[in-house]
């Protein structure tokens, strides 16, 4: 999954707020300080200035919407279909059409009761929706009569929507009346129209296009975010089916946005979240949901969540709303887990459970979390984090029985997934013992990996660590080294798929811990060269079709994570043979068949016997053959490790390879066997 403005972010240099109440008024008295002491000018009523109507939001989007950036941009349509979202949340809409034009305009319909058209009583000469469009703080969601949940609650979303869209029309179908009223930079263009009577229809279309004097004459809604924004709240609410649209021109060649979908999730949460992890590896059997109508008769809770192999996420809303920042009512989910888990491991006496946080709860957690509170407080009018501090209890409440009683009811799940907290707490403390690793100095012992055979050389410069498949070879390596400058770490078979594997998974690996351990240097971002251990990095595997997969496993996992390591030539593959030829007291090494072939051709081509062996690997070489052909610089072969030029390209070749889809390696794998000559299967 962005940042929200200060309240008076953009107000300028010299302005200062004095008052908070609409209209909003500001002072140039810093400006005409000086001027005034100077020539005695007087700071009069003359120089206060009132922004009316919808002019502050004109002035200071900021302050309403974030900014003027992409996500502000895209924020106008949160606020015009989240307003139908309380419709339908409410009772009174069973769908909603999200239509994105060629022109630039995006539409928003549903079948709700529509907005008002009769006269304000407040405003006579104004009907209720040109009230609700062109001023600021006019809603009917500031008490709990006619909404007793919603999204909005400020009175300022379609008007600010308004304000910043350089055409706006409104639609209103009520009372089998049609009435319609166009407007332009938030101000009228012309009284409501009473269109005649209409039949089968009823509900509210907003159509509209933003101001590119406020958000750039570039300014584009993205196909793509606003589909994905759409679906998501279908799957918030059950009961409500939106319906999606979008000029076919808008569409990128390779986007997998579709040109019309509808979307209805009548499980709700658990049927998006099983859609989203699919066949992911999960820890349990069942994805633990539910949802009470009423919690605390303050709204309703609805949550869904697992733990599995994937990147980790948190997605949570408040009244539909997304809170990408969280807040109170992701508080109250975790308590409840944590204090769950920790309940059950005390009923089964499993004592190890006390090391238990919710970071560790969630490290490896799937989850969706909606809740439905009467009134919420959001920080800024952006909400993207819940403020409610009501809201933790009343998830908390919601979630901590139904998650007892799963745990108690499925007593061999609930062992599994404590089991697997505890070693997500045990791997944090780990990693927080052994963080900030560097080399080894005369005061301090370095700690590194139990099975890492260092080396005596305490500088980098001609250090070289070998890594090796296996304890077997792992064991003749260490008796053909040279122990100076020559280190060893034996793998046990092979390692992770890092370009397929969540972040999650990579940091509980234990063989990629003990690598980046020995190493030294740190990954992605926190790679520093300067702490490298060892001047070459060496994989060294068996000649054959298992070797060749581990190699290339280890070099995705340094292009992934060290891609500066191969980037200064640090890394390398050992070329050791596999076969070894013998004729009377001559003998020879061949690395494949074709070198096989090539000296038995030219070099054993005299009297007696010739012997040829194959290697099954490095663990069956004798550490006197292994020094002869691999290990030993003077005689040995090295192939370094280099990136393509284009890394675009290199890019993809490794997703597609090495990737989650099987169905870009199959493609992979038809466009290129033509060009295969020999295979080892």
């Amino acid at each position: 999954m962005e940042d929200t403005n200060d309240l008076f972010a953009g107000l300028g240099s010299g302005v200062e707020r004095v008052g908070q109440a609409d209209p909003i008024v500001t002072t140039r008295k810093a400006q005409r300080a000086s001027l005034s002491r100077d020539t005695g000018e007087s700071y009069s009523a003359a120089d206060i200035e009132v922004l009316e109507g919808l002019e502050p939001v004109r002035r200071r989007p900021g302050m309403y919407i974030g900014g003027t950036d992409d996500k502000a941009l895209h924020h106008l349509f949160a606020e015009v279909i989240d307003n139908s979202m309380d419709e339908a949340v409410a009772g009174h809409a069973t769908f909603i059409e999200v239509e994105l034009d060629v022109d630039g305009f995006l539409t928003v319909t549903d079948n709700g009761r529509g907005i008002p058209v009769d006269p304000h009583p407040k405003f006579k000469n104004k009907s209720a929706l040109e009230v609700i469009m062109t001023t600021l703080h006019a809603g009917g969601k500031f008490d709990s009569k006619v909404y007793e949940t919603s999204g909005g609650l400020h009175g300022v979303g379609v008007s600010v929507v308004n304000a910043l869209s350089e055409m706006l029309e409104v639609e209103v179908a009520r009372g089998r009346k049609l009435y319609r009223q166009r407007y332009s930079r938030g101000k009228p263009l012309g009284p409501l129209e009473n269109l005649g009577e209409v039949h089968n229809r009823r509900g509210t279309r907003t159509r509209f296009k933003p101001d590119p004097e406020i958000f750039g004459a570039n300014a584009r809604f993205d196909p793509a975010r606003i589909y994905r924004m759409a679906r998501s709240k279908a799957y918030l609410f059950g009961g409500v089916e939106i319906r999606w649209s979008c000029a076919p021109s808008l569409l990128k060649e390779k986007d997998e946005t579709p040109e019309k979908a509808t979307f209805h999730f009548p499980g709700g949460l658990k049927d998006f979240l099983a859609a989203t992890i699919k066949d992911e590896f999960q820890v349990t059997r069942e994805i633990f949901s539910g949802r009470t109508e009423k919690a605390s008769g303050h709204g309703a809770v609805e949550w869904a969540i697992t733990w599995y192999g994937g990147d980790p996420f948190l997605n949570s809303y408040c009244n539909t709303i997304p809170t990408p920042e969280g807040g109170t009512h992701e508080l109250g989910f975790r308590a409840a887990l944590l204090k769950g888990l920790r309940g059950y491991a005390e009923l089964t006496g499993n004592k190890r459970a006390s090391i238990i946080t919710s970071e560790d709860v969630m490290i490896s957690a799937a989850g969706m979390l909606s809740v439905f509170v009467r009134e919420p407080e959001f920080v800024g009018q952006t909400k993207d984090k819940l403020a409610t501090a009501a809201a933790m209890r009343i998830v908390e409440n919601a979630v901590r029985d139904p998650f007892d009683h799963w745990l108690a009811d499925n007593p061999a799940e609930a062992s599994k997934l404590l089991d697997w907290v505890i070693a997500r707490a045990d791997e944090r403390l780990k990693r927080r013992q052994e963080r900030e690793v560097s080399r080894k100095t005369a005061v301090r012992k370095l700690r590194l990996p139990g099975k890492l055979a260092d080396c005596t050389a305490t500088a980098a410069a001609g250090a070289e660590i070998f890594i090796v498949e296996g304890d077997s070879a792992g064991g003749s390596a260490k008796q053909a080294r040279d122990r100076a400058t020559q280190a060893v770490l034996p793998l046990r078979g092979k390692i992770l798929n890092v370009a397929s594997a969540g972040s999650g998974k990579l940091a509980s690996n234990q063989q990629i811990a003990d690598l980046i351990q020995a190493l030294g240097c740190g990954t992605r971002s926190k790679y520093r060269e300067d702490d490298l251990r060892y001047e070459r990095v060496i994989i060294m595997t068996d000649a054959d079709v298992d070797g060749a997969h581990i190699a290339s496993l280890l070099i995705t996992f340094f292009y992934q994570e060290m891609p500066q390591l191969i980037k200064n030539g640090h890394l390398f593959l050992a070329v050791p043979p596999l076969y070894r030829i013998s004729q009377g007291g001559k003998t020879m090494y061949a690395r494949d068949d074709a070198h096989k072939d090539e000296l038995l051709a030219t070099e054993f081509n005299g009297r007696g016997k010739v012997e040829i062996g194959r290697f099954k690997g490095l663990g069956e070489m004798m550490p006197a053959q292994l020094k002869e052909t691999t290990m030993d610089p003077k005689r040995r072969t090295l192939l370094r490790v280099e990136v393509l030029d284009d890394p675009e390209t290199t890019r993809d070749t490794v997703e597609a390879l090495m990737g989650t889809k099987p169905e870009a390696r199959f493609r992979f794998i038809q466009e290129n066997a033509e060009f295969v000559e020999e295979l080892d299967i």
